[in-house]
């Protein structure tokens, strides 16, 4: 069993084969996608936008805000932090335009290390993709970004949750053991960190929960939607902002 401390290296061992087998993943760009593009429409459109890619892994994330920005038709500067070497490493292997940059370091650092990450006159939106199940300290994490965020910023969160459906947990489960994992294996002679998925995701808050977690961080208009298809009731998209007074 992965331990939250042994969790950036299993990532990192993983990171060679990462993007193969999310491109397998029926839907996971569009979904990315249409995270991203939930936090660019939100933002004001007069001046470029100030993001961080908070869990950026490999990088996709990063490229789903690239594009999100590109059909806004706005410029972006986009700060993408990862406590996983190897994935941080697949990432830099890639071509970006200017003002792009990757950071190493915990999602639970960010309050500490933001000056150190040349974030600490603020940002006007946060991305968080498939991160906060793997962060014990969650209302710690988002204080920190909500202290980060200027007045009226924007954080976007997708994550999977099924605490709160007994049909999601099946289905989550069946998915996992019967395709992810098997998988995993073809791909990388690897399973653990897809074990670890499977069993993170049964085990993270409930959609209610982490909108409470929200609020009680001090976020206002917070909005959630689920994916369609099979994933509905099962992937979810936070939408919350913080308030201008």
């Amino acid at each position: 069993m992965i331990t939250t401390d042994e969790l950036p290296l299993a990532f990192d061992e993983a990171a060679p084969s990462y993007d193969a087998m999310v491109a397998r993943n029926p839907g996971y760009h569009a979904h990315l996608a249409a995270a991203a593009d939930a936090l660019l429409t939100a933002l004001p459109a007069d001046r470029t936008a100030r993001l961080v890619d908070l869990g950026c892994g490999s990088g996709a994330s990063t490229r789903a805000l690239l594009a999100a920005a590109t059909r806004a038709v706005r410029a972006v500067e986009v700060t993408g932090v990862d406590a996983s070497r190897g994935m941080l490493d697949e990432a830099a292997d890639k071509v970006w335009p200017t003002g792009v940059r990757f950071e190493h370091g915990l999602a639970q650092e960010l309050g500490a290390r933001a000056s150190e990450w040349a974030l600490s006159g603020g940002v006007e939106g946060v991305l968080a993709a498939y991160l906060f199940r793997n962060v014990s300290e969650r209302d710690e994490v988002l204080t920190d970004v909500h202290r980060l965020l200027e007045p009226g910023g924007v954080l976007v969160v997708q994550e999977y949750s099924v605490a709160h459906s007994r049909l999601a947990d099946v289905v989550w489960s069946l998915v996992c053991w019967l395709v992810v994992i098997p998988l995993s294996w073809l791909t990388s002679r690897q399973t653990r960190l897809y074990r670890y998925l499977w069993r993170s995701v049964r085990g993270f808050d409930s959609v209610q929960t982490f909108v409470d977690r929200l609020y009680r961080a001090g976020y206002v208009d917070v909005e959630v939607r689920t994916a369609a298809g099979w994933q509905r009731g099962i992937l979810h998209t936070f939408r919350a902002r913080k308030p201008v007074a």
